[in-house]
């Protein structure tokens, strides 16, 4: 009964037998079409104008379908302006007309160039998922200019009177600019980004606004997102963390222009407690210069500590109230002797670097003043108004997850912690013991829950506080590793105490048969399948790779944040998976307005070109023939009544 009032459903839309035939005739032809080209990226580190050029430039792939369709027949140098044209259009017609460059012949040409460059990356497409990505308003025109027939002479004519027009009714603007966000939109079918978008770089607001206009895209969280996240949850300890983050890269414009939260009663207080202190270990790193919210360097190492010193109270706190975090070695304030000026770490006393700390109470160190309490109180309220950062939350949420399997491939941010044994690490929630994937699932609910449950739920702040322990906690697969030595960097020099060791599963994953462990655990084949995942950049100039296990797991942070270039020797990858190959596109550092042609190495050749039918949308499209069959054999029983007007 429930097969058929499903069967009723699907006739709504597929009323007769001709609908139902025609969609399976469709479906089946969709599924002999070549897969479309998958993009990955990690570890974005608020680095907007490098990321949105690698976006819209495809990683060079747009240049190189350039250079395939014309070859020869045009100047490198007109094949750079195109390039430049698809990426920026709107910019580069202002320039060209600025420059009275853009007379009606260049108009004709540039229009004719454009749709080569159309007809060749959606050729893998159906011409119904085409029309769908074309701008609407210039969707009939440009489908007929796609499918022009150059051997008919009549053919002929009728093209050249469509780009006449469109020239001579003054639109060649907005209709180039529409044929450039369609060549976009066609290049990357679908869009993975494994973890970290926020921190470090100046603008992760603009990076999320771009993600959220692409057609296609999905996002695994990486630590440093979750932080965001548990900040938007209301978790004190993550809102210290994000804006001590912010305010340690010099990034105030993310902040106060981007999500509107007030710095204004942080540097006050900052100002008046630390007046007379220097505070030189809490010195901004300026990668960047701020545009709107230019902040004075002594004024933002003062507002750096104080916010520092607020975070490892409230950190202190958490870990006081969650024992089984088993943390208590990280309450490091407690552990500070006042009168010798040291702090015990792992049973050893330091010096500390500084000790002025006129906010905190020997007696009780985890204590806020009342000063501080107010302080915190006035950023969280500026946290929860903030409707940008809600919107962007809720977008990380909708298309968000701890993992993701698609197409064979495993996509995770960090790890999947493991023992030295090669067994996977349990976590215990509720007096349930979980690991693999089940504890990655129950991980993905809980950080659902810091969210979408309503403020008077029994379990909401138990969910938010573990969005921190996700930030930080030994057992966290989102980070990975045994502690976070932020208290020792910023106050015991010894370098021995900064050392943060990685899980196990960073060893062990390099080989074949721990990576064939972890496939098999989450349900995908260990011969064809891969892990992708990024936190961890790579050494080019160390000589490390990126692909380890004999090509069964890469590790795709190679350092797009400028903080991490002069570790990794490069700017970061994108991993390319097409219907042909695997490749991995080896960027140089983004300079605005430099040509930057990224190094593109095939890495992995499939031994015959994969068709959609091969992928998880080939099952889903089976899946929905088999339906359609159904009501086919539903209408001609008269089972089902077809619906004929």
């Amino acid at each position: 009964m429930r097969d058929l009032a499903y069967l009723k459903l699907l006739a709504r839309e597929y009323p007769t037998i001709r609908a139902a035939a025609s969609e399976i005739i469709n479906l089946t032809a969709i599924g002999g079409l070549p897969k479309g080209t998958e993009y990955f990226f990690s570890d974005l580190h608020g680095e907007n104008e490098a990321f949105i050029h690698l976006l819209r430039s495809s990683s060079g792939i747009i240049r190189e379908k350039i250079r395939e369709t014309f070859g020869y027949v045009i100047p490198e140098e007109d094949q750079d302006e195109l390039a430049d044209l698809i990426c920026y259009p709107k910019k580069e017609l202002a320039r060209m007309e600025r420059e009275g460059r853009a007379g009606d012949d260049w108009k004709r040409i540039t229009i004719y160039r454009l749709v080569q460059i159309s007809k060749e990356v959606s050729s893998k497409y159906t011409r119904s998922k085409v029309r769908k990505s074309m701008p609407a308003d210039f969707a009939y025109i440009i489908d007929e200019l796609l499918h022009v027939d150059y051997n008919d002479d009549n053919k002929k004519v009728y093209y050249s009177e469509i780009v006449r027009s469109i020239i001579d009714i003054d639109i060649a603007n907005q209709f180039i600019c529409a044929l450039c966000e369609l060549i976009q939109k066609l290049t990357i079918d679908r869009l993975h980004i494994i973890g970290d978008i926020f921190d470090r770089g100046p603008r992760s607001d603009l990076i999320m606004e771009e993600l959220m206009h692409f057609h296609d895209v999905d996002i695994q969280w990486g630590n440093h997102d979750i932080s965001w996240m548990g900040a938007a949850t209301g978790n004190l300890a993550c809102i210290c963390n994000v804006l001590r983050i912010a305010i340690s890269y010099n990034s105030f414009d993310v902040l106060e222009d981007g999500y509107g939260i007030n710095l204004r009663p942080l540097s006050m207080f900052a100002a008046a407690v630390y007046r007379d202190d220097p505070c030189k270990r809490f010195a901004p790193h300026i990668l960047d210069e701020n545009i709107y919210d230019a902040v004075d360097p002594g004024l933002a190492a003062k507002m750096h500590k104080a916010i520092a010193v607020i975070q490892f109270k409230v950190e202190g706190q958490i870990i006081k109230r969650h024992p089984e975090y088993r943390m208590d070695s990280r309450c490091l304030l407690e552990k500070i002797d006042f009168e010798n000026g040291t702090v015990t770490v792992d049973g050893i006393a330091y010096p500390m670097l500084d000790m002025h700390f006129p906010t905190i109470d020997p007696k009780n160190p985890l204590a806020l003043s009342k000063e501080e309490e107010e302080l915190l109180h006035t950023l969280a309220l500026s946290f929860r108004h903030s409707a940008l950062l809600h919107k962007h939350v809720k977008f990380l949420y909708s298309h968000g997850s701890m993992y993701k399997c698609y197409n064979n491939n495993l996509l995770y941010h960090g790890c999947i912690p493991m023992r030295e044994d090669g067994s996977f690490e349990e976590m215990s929630f509720n007096g349930q013991t979980c690991s693999g994937r089940a504890m990655m699932d129950i991980l993905d609910k809980i950080v659902q829950n810091a969210y979408f449950y309503p403020e008077n739920h029994p379990g909401k702040e138990a969910c938010r506080d573990f969005m921190w322990y996700l930030w930080c906690g030994a057992k966290s697969p989102v980070y990975g590793k045994d502690k976070m030595t932020t208290f020792e960097n910023y106050f015991v020099e010894d370098k021995s105490t900064h050392k943060e060791t990685y899980n196990v599963y960073y060893q062990l994953s390099v080989k074949e048969e721990y990576c064939d462990k972890i496939l098999t655990e989450f349900g995908l084949p260990t011969k064809g399948g891969h892990i992708i995942n990024g936190h961890v950049p790579v050494k080019i100039k160390d000589g490390e790779t990126p692909i380890k296990a004999g090509g069964k797991l890469y590790i795709i942070d190679g350092g797009l944040s400028k903080a991490y270039q002069s570790k990794t020797g490069i700017a970061g990858y994108t991993l390319i998976y097409n219907s042909r190959h695997l490749a991995l596109a080896q960027h140089k550092p983004f300079h605005p307005g430099e040509k930057s042609t990224p190094k593109v190495t095939i890495v992995e050749k499939m031994k015959s070109r994969i068709m959609v039918s091969d992928t998880d949308l080939g099952v889903e499209l089976r899946e929905k023939i088999s339906d359609l069959r159904q009501l086919l054999d539903a209408y001609r029983k008269g089972t089902i009544k077809e619906n004929i007007q």
